[in-house]
């Protein structure tokens, strides 16, 4: 199976207890495979220590850091696309470097990053 990205549409579909959200992630976590989620992500949708279901979700998935070297990759994403996103950016960004899939809710911003980057990564519509 496919390395996957999650954006920020599967951790608020989690946090809403979104049945569909979690099958899927649990037949990922089943076929060996931990979704990625880069850590901006995590600072877009994180509002309060009560949200039990996005902190559930998130133990079953690697919490990839923004460091400096993916700062200015995604920055690079951002300027061939012509965008400001900067999460969509660290999303499209890491799914080039781990050549994964993107699971979003937002497939036509994020297409668009991904176009930039030449990646093979497929779009999941969540």
């Amino acid at each position: 199976m496919t390395p996957v990205v999650y954006d920020a549409g599967v951790l608020v579909a989690a946090d809403r207890n979104v049945r569909t959200a979690w099958a899927e992630h649990r037949v990922r976590l089943e076929a060996g495979v931990i979704p990625a989620v880069p850590a901006p992500i995590v600072s877009q949708v994180s509002r309060s220590p009560s949200q039990a279901q996005l902190r559930r979700l998130l133990r079953g998935c690697e919490i990839v850091p923004l460091t400096e070297h993916r700062a200015h990759a995604a920055g690079q994403v951002l300027g061939r696309a012509g965008s400001a996103d900067v999460v969509d950016a660290a999303v499209a960004q890491l799914a080039a470097e781990l050549r994964a899939d993107v699971v979003t809710s937002d497939p036509a911003d994020i297409r668009r990053l991904l176009d930039v980057t030449a990646s093979p990564s497929r779009i999941i519509t969540l």
